[in-house]
Parts: C-alpha cells; structure tokens; sequence
C-alpha cells in the first residue's frame, strides 16, 4: 500500500486520482491538479485577509514597516494592521507566480509525451509540491520595500490579459454551446433545442438590459459621475454593434457557426467588467461600495477616509467567475479553430494503439493521449496560470495599490485597466467575426 502511494506521489499524471478520475486523459489530469495548486494558493491568500490570522503576520519582518523600516501605527482612519493581509496576498501571488512561470519556461516547445520534460509536466507530484511550498516560504521573507509597488504593476498588466482570457473562454463555451444543440437539433429533428438557444440568448440579453439600468442607477447618480454615464454607454453601444455585425448575412455566410448566442455572452460578460470596472470608482458619490471607517468602529459614507474590503459582490462573483474559467481552461477541449489557436490548443489526436493498450492496462487509471502530439501548449497553459495568479491578487486585494494611501482603497488604475479590457476584448471578438472577410485567402474553418 505505501509503494503504490509513493508511486502516486512521485509518479505520473495516470497514476494520479486514479479511482475518481477513471479512463481520463492524461493530459487532463495534469491540468487539473496544476489547477489545484493554484486553488490551494488561492484559499491561502484569502485565510490571510481573515482578521484572525492578520494578528498573527506582525510576528515577520516586512509588516508594518514604511519603505526605510520604520515601525508604523496609525495612518489617517486604518490601523496598520489592517493592511497586513493584503501584503501577505501580495507574496503568495508571487509565490504561485513564480512556480508557474518557471514550468512556462521549462515547458517551452515540448511536442509530445516522448519529450523528457513530459515527464515533469506530468509527474513528481509530490517534489513539485514541495518546490511551491519552498517558494512561498521564501515569498513571505521579501523586505517590503518597493516589491509591493512593483509587484502592482505586473498584477495590472496580468489581470488586464486575464480578463481578455476570460472572453476567450466565455465565447468559447458558447460556441461549443451552440454547435452542440444545433446538432442535437438536426439529429432529432426537435425544435425544442432552438427554443432553448433562443430562450437563453433572450435571458443572457434581459440580464445585460437588467445591468445596464442597474449601473445607471447605482453608478450614474445625476449631476455627476460623469465618467461612469460614458464607460456605461460606449459600453452599451458596442455591445449593440458587434450584436448587429454577428448576424450580418456576408459575417453569416463566412461563419456560419455565428450567431447571437455567442453575442449574448459577450454582451453580459462586457456588462459584468463594466461593473466590476465601476467598483472601484474612488469616487463615494459614484461608488455604493466606498464606505467611511470611522474610530468608533462604525462606518459612514463620506468623501474622506473611505475604504473598500475584498469581500463586497463584485469581488465575490469575480472570484466566482475566475475560478469557473481557470477549471475550463483544464479540462476544455475546444472544436472552435479560432480559439484553439489563441489559447494554444488542438485537437487531442488519434489513440495509438500503444495508448490504448495502456489504458487497458491501467484498469480505468488515467491514459497517455499525447505522445502522437501534445493537445496543449504545456507553456501557454502554464502562463495562463501565472496570469490568473495576478488576477486573483487583484481581485481579492480590490486593487489596493500600496504605497499610495495607508487606507484600503482602489485607483482609477483599476477602473481604466477593466475599462480598457472590456474595449479590448469587444475589439477581439469583433475580429473574429470579420476576420474571414477581410482576409479572404486565409483558412479560417
């Protein structure tokens, strides 16, 4: 029994959660449990931002310090400690960052399962564990100094890419989403499969309608906010275009797998990041969510001394939303050519019979399905996790740029960085649409 769970530690991916995850790919379980770590470094950031464990972080030697190593006590209404948790989010981000980037370098140009670092990709589970677990103690020794300052930056750029990723994804499903009913629609010559593609293109729309009036209300407040009436409704405006260009009959005739469905998606997904985008407005009359934390322990809005916690809802269906599509990013396996080249995928190719007697031979373990080729950029996918690692730090630290201001307030930084992305990925999508007719020698099925 401990030799077959060593060989499970140290050994490959099929061997791996091989009662739970039965006849599963390998390349699959891989992704999962690199997900996993991931996960794991998440639940630690956010135990950190827990008060209990705040208390206890005064004990190493970067809390509490300004740049020259001063102790610090008080700064305007928010005592230093409240900031600890933050910092530690900061370190485990890097941490999980660091693990991942270097399997983004080590990965580079692996073609299939042959490959010698395959077997790194996919295996020694256990030492890979303890290489993460060794990087993040190292992590948490950083002198503060400008690493939280610098470290804000590349979380800017990396959630900014994520964001973009995230749309990759969302469209993605959709499309999968769309191509599946369409053809369970043909096979049983049913139209009830059309009434449920158009029933959820309406709800995903109602839904959008129901956001944008709500941002009116809530961030639009008349007589100000007048960069949220703008954001809102260039916003709005795009979304209608790229809705109207997805069903255009020449867009039709070059994709024929386009559709509003898709458009819908995206549409509620722009919403959405305009929400989160309007979150973090350091503005108490055009954000609800800036709350006045006064000394008496109660809180009162105000245009002074306000302050933002990780756990209000746009941070919550944020985290929600990243941690559903880093799982997609695992386990998909996309028909969507388009997308399978963005995110530096394929198609998983045919069994070879050696793979197949493996699979037999592994008695429902999981199976080599890469060593006719691999059905994913080993690379690519692990600077996918290093991007998501940036994002989660943003997400859970609302943006809070150290260094700034002693108090736990987000920038415009964060409200132009999400803007900027909604535009970006508007503009991605509508290149996919339009792709096929501006360059018409290309081969885009």
């Amino acid at each position: 029994m401990d030799g077959r769970m060593a060989s499970c530690l140290c050994g490959s991916a099929p061997c791996i959660l091989c009662a739970c995850c039965p006849a599963s790919r390998n390349s699959t379980v891989s992704r999962l449990i690199f997900t996993v770590f991931l996960f794991l470094g998440v639940l630690v950031s956010i135990i950190m931002l827990s008060p209990g464990v705040e208390s206890q972080l005064y004990k190493l030697p970067w809390v509490c310090e300004d740049g020259v190593g001063t102790p610090v006590g008080l700064q305007g209404h928010i005592d230093c400690g409240s900031l600890l948790g933050y910092r530690a989010v900061y370190r485990m981000s890097f941490a999980t960052a660091a693990f991942f980037f270097l399997f983004t370098l080590l990965m580079i140009c692996v073609r299939s399962s042959r490959d010698p670092r395959a077997a790194i990709q996919n295996g020694f589970w256990f030492f890979k564990f303890l290489v993460l677990v060794g990087i993040t103690v190292g992590a948490f020794y950083i002198p503060d100094g400008s690493f939280s300052n610098i470290w804000f930056y590349f979380g800017v750029v990396g959630s900014f890419l994520f964001i973009l990723i995230q749309l990759v994804l969302f469209i993605d499903f959709a499309h999968s989403w769309n191509q599946r009913w369409l053809g369970k629609a043909e096979e049983r010559d049913s139209r009830a499969w059309y009434a449920g593609l158009f029933f959820f293109t309406l709800l995903f729309y109602a839904l959008s309608i129901a956001g944008v009036t709500l941002l009116f209300v809530f961030y639009a407040r008349p007589g100000a906010c007048h960069e949220g009436k703008v954001f809102i409704s260039l916003n709005l405006t795009f979304c209608v275009c790229v809705s109207i260009i997805a069903v255009l009959p020449k867009v039709q005739e070059a994709q024929p797998n386009s559709g509003l469905l898709q458009a819908s998606v995206v549409t509620l997904y722009t919403i959405f990041v305009t929400w989160l985008a309007l979150s973090n407005v350091p503005d108490q009359k055009c954000n609800p969510h800036l709350l006045t934390h006064l000394s008496n322990g109660t809180f009162l809005a105000g245009p002074e001394g306000y302050e933002t916690h990780w756990w209000d809802a746009p941070s919550i269906v944020g985290l929600v939303v990243f941690i559903l599509c880093t799982f997609f990013i695992s386990v998909r396996s996309s028909d969507h050519q388009q997308v399978n080249s963005l995110m530096q995928t394929e198609d998983s190719p045919p069994m070879l019979e050696a793979t197949q007697q493996q699979q037999v031979a592994c008695e429902g373990r999981a199976f080599d399905n890469e060593q006719d080729g691999v059905t994913y950029s080993y690379s690519f996918f692990h600077f996918c996790l290093v991007l998501a690692s940036l994002h989660i730090m943003m997400t859970l630290t609302n943006w809070y740029k150290p260094g700034e201001t002693r108090k736990m307030v987000s920038t415009w930084t964060a409200v132009w960085v999400k803007i900027g992305a909604s535009w970006a990925g508007l503009l991605l999508y509508l290149w996919t649409l339009v792709a096929p007719l501006l360059l018409p020698n290309r081969d885009f099925s």
